[in-house]
C-alpha cells in the first residue's frame, strides 16, 4: 500500500510540473494540491507526537509524508511565479492554509529568500487579491521563522512596498487592510520593543485610523466605502503595538489618544465600533499597569457612552451586530467601573492559556486572525507563541503518559474551583492595594 501510495503521489507532482508548463494551471489541481499538504502534514504530525511502542516503521512513514509534503510545497512555491495570475492566487491561498495549520521552520529555513522574493514580486506587480493574500503569506512566514534575524531581514525588505500600498488611496482596500495588518503583526514579532522601528510604524498607522477622529466642531467626518475596514485594521494592529511601549510613550500615547477615541464609539459602522471600545479598554488597563491613580478623563461620559452602546436595541441594526455589540461593551463597561475582566481559557492539547486581561486578549485575537483554526496547533508546537505566551519548550508526550495523565471529570471540576478560588483571592489583594493607596 506504501508503494502504491508513493507511485501515487510521484504522479500527481509530475503532473503538476507539467501544467506548469502551460498557461492557466487550473484551479482545482491547486485545492487538491492544498488538501495533500495539509491531510499528509496531518497525518505525519499526529504520528509524531503520539508514537506508538516499538519500532521505526512507523517513523519511516513520518519522513516519507514529510517528504511528500515538502515537495508538494515547493510546488506551490513555483507556482507563485507563474505567468497565470489565477495560478499564483491559487498557490498564494494554498500556501496560507499550509502555513496557518501546520509548524514548518525547517522547510522554510532553506525556502526563505524564494519565498520573499516571490511574494514581492506580487505585491509590487499583482492585482488587489493577489497582493492581499502575498501580504498575508508573508506574515505567516515571520510566524513561522519565528521572529529571529530571518523575520527580520525579511520585514525589512517588504516594509517599503507594504507602507506604500497602505498609503496609497488608489489602491485596493481589502489590499490596503492586508498590508496594515502584517506592518502590526510583524513588527510585533520582528522588532526590539521600544526600536526605532517600532515608533515609526505605530506613526504610518495612526496616520490611517486618526482620519475617523472628529473634526475641530467636534463631528465625526462620513466615511467613504471601505474605509471603515481599513481604520479597524489599522487600530487593531495600533492597539498590538502599543503593548510593546515603554511607560514614557506609552503616557504620551494615552493622553493623545484616548479622549479622541471615546468620540468614535459614535461610529456608524458596527466593527470599528467594538475595536475602538476594546482598545479604550486595553489602553486603560496599561494606563492602570503603569500608574495605580490613573484615571479617565471625563470617565462619568465614558460610562454613559458604554452604557448606551451594551443595551443598544436599535432596529435598524442587524440582530447579530446589536448581539455581539452588547456583549463586547458589557465586557468592556465592567472593567471601566471595577477592573473587572472576564478570564477565558484555551485549551489545546494538554496545555491551556489563560486571557485574564484585555493586553493578552488583543494579543491572542491578533495570532488568532492571522492563524485561524491552527492558532491551537500553533500554541502548541510553535516556539514563538509559546514564548509570548510564557509556555516553555514544546511538550513531548508518548501515548502512555497521555492515558496516564487523563483525570475524570469530578477531578478537573475540583481542579478548576481551586484554580478560580487562587486567582480571585489574588487579584482581590491587588485591588486592596490599590484602593490603599488611593
Amino acid at each position: 500500500e506504501l508503494l502504491i501510495f508513493s507511485r501515487h503521489v510521484e504522479i500527481t507532482i509530475s503532473a503538476a510540473g507539467v501544467k506548469n508548463g502551460m498557461k492557466g494551471e487550473s484551479a482545482a489541481s491547486d485545492e487538491e494540491l492544498t488538501s495533500d499538504i495539509l491531510s499528509h502534514y496531518s497525518s505525519a504530525s499526529e504520528t509524531a507526537s503520539v508514537l506508538e511502542e516499538g519500532t521505526g516503521g512507523e517513523q519511516v512513514d513520518v519522513q516519507t509524508a514529510q517528504e511528500e509534503t515538502e515537495d508538494k510545497l515547493k510546488q506551490c512555491i513555483d507556482n507563485l511565479m507563474d505567468r497565470s495570475a489565477k495560478t499564483r492566487l491559487a498557490a498564494l491561498e494554498s500556501l496560507q492554509q499550509a502555513f496557518s495549520s501546520r509548524v514548518l521552520y525547517d522547510f522554510l529555513t532553506g525556502q526563505r529568500l524564494t519565498v520573499c522574493d516571490c511574494l514581492e514580486r506580487s505585491l509590487k506587480k499583482g492585482g488587489g487579491a493577489e497582493q492581499a493574500a502575498s501580504a498575508t503569506v508573508f506574515t505567516l512566514l515571520c510566524i513561522q521563522l519565528g521572529g529571529g534575524d530571518e523575520a527580520e531581514e525579511g520585514f525589512k525588505s517588504l516594509r517599503p512596498i507594504l507602507t506604500s500600498i497602505l498609503n496609497d488611496n488608489s489602491a485596493n482596500i481589502a489590499a490596503r487592510q492586508s498590508c496594515a495588518m502584517t506592518l502590526g503583526m510583524c513588527c510585533y514579532v520582528s522588532t526590539a520593543e521600544g526600536g526605532e522601528d517600532l515608533v515609526k510604524i505605530l506613526a504610518l498607522l495612526e496616520s490611517v485610523f486618526t482620519s475617523s477622529y472628529p473634526n475641530r466642531e467636534g463631528t465625526l467626518p462620513s466615511p467613504k466605502p471601505g474605509m471603515p475596514g481599513l481604520h479597524t485594521a489599522a487600530l487593531q494592529a495600533w492597539s498590538l503595538l502599543v503593548t510593546l511601549c515603554p511607560a514614557s510613550k506609552l503616557t504620551e500615547l494615552l493622553e493623545l489618544h484616548l479622549p479622541k477615541l471615546q468620540a468614535c464609539l459614535q461610529s456608524s459602522d458596527v466593527n470599528y465600533r467594538i475595536a475602538v471600545g476594546e482598545t479604550i479598554a486595553l489602553l486603560v488597563e496599561l494606563g492602570r499597569d503603569i500608574d495605580e491613580e490613573f484615571e479617565v478623563e471625563d470617565s462619568e461620559g465614558l460610562c454613559e457612552c458604554l452604557k448606551s452602546l451594551a443595551t443598544d436595541g436599535n432596529k435598524h441594526r442587524a440582530k447579530n451586530d446589536r448581539r455581539k455589540q452588547r456583549s463586547i461593551f458589557r465586557e468592556v463597561l465592567h472593567y471601566i467601573e471595577n477592573e473587572d475582566f472576564t478570564e477565558e481559557r484555551i485549551r489545546f492539547g494538554m496545555e491551556s492559556v489563560y486571557i485574564d486581561g484585555w493586553m493578552r486578549k488583543r494579543i491572542y485575537d491578533a495570532f488568532k486572525e492571522i492563524l485561524e483554526s491552527g492558532v491551537r496547533h500553533h500554541l502548541q508546537y510553535n516556539q514563538l507563541l509559546r514564548d509570548i505566551f510564557g509556555l516553555g519548550p514544546p511538550l513531548i508526550l508518548d501515548a502512555a503518559t497521555i492515558k496516564g495523565n487523563k483525570i475524570s471529570r469530578v477531578e478537573k471540576h475540583l481542579f478548576n474551583s481551586a484554580a478560580f478560588k487562587a486567582r480571585t483571592k489574588l487579584r482581590n489583594k491587588v485591588r486592596d492595594k490599590r484602593a490603599d493607596v488611593m
